[in-house]
């Protein structure tokens, strides 16, 4: 957990800031999910060792930040279509192999716990989501680069907060379900 938590904190910065400079929608949603991701993590280490409700609170609070990204990600993508560049396909193509093979790895190293605690199964789901996200990114960036039409970043990137705002869902619901189990086998005094 520590590792993934490492590699998404530095992939964020690597990624927003390539997003930033490449003006890539698809780039600064992948790397402000690689934050959330990173949050994710270092709230699932925090609850190892606590009680069951303490779990299912922060996979609640996972699933919140995971939305609240979602929604952000949307933002962006209807500032950008009416006041932004051509985003440079190369460079969102670069960042996010190197991104998807952070989160390949983070992946294999977490499928191994997924089927563990709800906040452990909420960093799975995140991870997950940002394969699918740089897949779409790289697909995005060739589209932009054979093409120089920059509504393919902002089709991918408004994909990514859809899909992020699902993710999210799925986690809250999980933390919902666990905080329930949590409640029902409290014993009143």
């Amino acid at each position: 957990m520590w590792i993934a938590l490492a590699l998404n904190a530095v992939m964020f910065v690597v990624e927003v800031a390539a997003g930033v400079w490449a003006n890539s929608t698809g780039l600064i949603a992948d790397g402000l999910d690689m934050l959330a991701d990173a949050t994710a993590y270092g709230i699932a280490l925090a609850a190892v060792g606590r009680g069951s409700r303490f779990k299912a609170n922060a996979a609640t609070l996972s699933g919140t930040l995971l939305l609240l990204l979602g929604i952000g990600v949307l933002v962006d993508v209807v500032r950008r279509y009416y006041g932004g560049e051509t985003p440079e396909g190369a460079w969102m193509i670069g960042v996010a192999v190197i991104a998807l093979a952070v989160n390949a790895t983070v992946l294999r190293l977490l499928g191994k716990q997924r089927q563990d605690e709800v906040h452990i199964r909420a960093t799975w789901v995140f991870t997950r989501a940002d394969v699918v996200a740089n897949i779409a990114v790289i697909l995005s960036g060739i589209a932009v680069l054979l093409t120089d039409i920059r509504y393919f970043d902002l089709i991918v990137g408004a994909a990514i907060g859809i899909y992020v705002i699902k993710e999210a869902r799925e986690i809250l619901i999980d933390a919902k379900q666990a905080r329930a189990e949590a409640s029902s086998t409290i014993t009143p005094r």
